[in-house]
């Protein structure tokens, strides 16, 4: 039986590391689409995926001006949820993958999107439903896959027994290529390390 070639989206982050990790899929995309952070994002994963022997693309594609928020180093639009909400910034970055991907061959492209990630929208397990079907019935026969959305990111660690080395690399900073300690990301990660005792 023929295996289906798998793309994880890769930003270096926990949950992104973690479903690498677990799945060790033939390919890892990072999307550098303008994002303040994007070179320590891209720095990150190419080591991440050196680590696992995963192939490694980098899809860039500036859409910066299109942004708002902290990860376009710009004011928010007054109804945006949170202070990094990029407008329809998962639906980018998914078609931006699928388009390379299309030509790299994958048949699934996998997503690792946690529970605490259903403050948004492009969160949960609705968005990757409708975002699963919108794909399907395009040409290319690609899958959207995302199986951790049930999970938070220390379960997510925890499932896939995640060395402790790799997720000490995860770069998760809405602001800053070097960790500023104080935004939603960086808190994140922080709460992340301390529910998995990580010193």
């Amino acid at each position: 039986m023929e295996s289906i070639k798998k793309g994880v989206l890769l930003s270096g982050g926990i949950d992104s590391i973690c479903l690498a990790y677990g799945l060790r899929p033939e390919i890892a995309y990072t999307i550098d689409y303008g994002q303040t952070v994007a070179e320590r994002e891209i720095y990150v994963s190419q080591y991440i995926c050196k680590e696992l022997n995963i192939e490694h693309q980098i899809i860039s594609v500036d859409c910066k001006s299109l942004g708002s928020g902290t990860l376009a180093n710009s004011t928010n639009l007054s109804f945006s949820p949170s202070d990094e909400w990029w407008p329809y910034r998962n639906q980018l970055i998914i078609t931006l993958a699928l388009m390379q991907g299309i030509k790299d061959g994958i048949k699934e492209l996998h997503l690792a999107t946690v529970k605490s990630d259903e403050f948004h929208k492009d969160g949960t397990k609705k968005f990757y439903e409708y975002i699963n079907k919108l794909v399907s019935y395009q040409e290319g026969e690609i899958s959207i896959k995302c199986e951790t959305n049930d999970l938070f990111s220390h379960e997510l660690a925890i499932k896939y027994n995640v060395p402790v080395e790799l997720l000490s690399l995860a770069h998760s900073c809405h602001v800053s290529n070097v960790a500023c300690g104080k935004c939603s990301g960086c808190i994140k990660q922080m709460r992340v390390r301390f529910e998995l005792k990580i010193d």
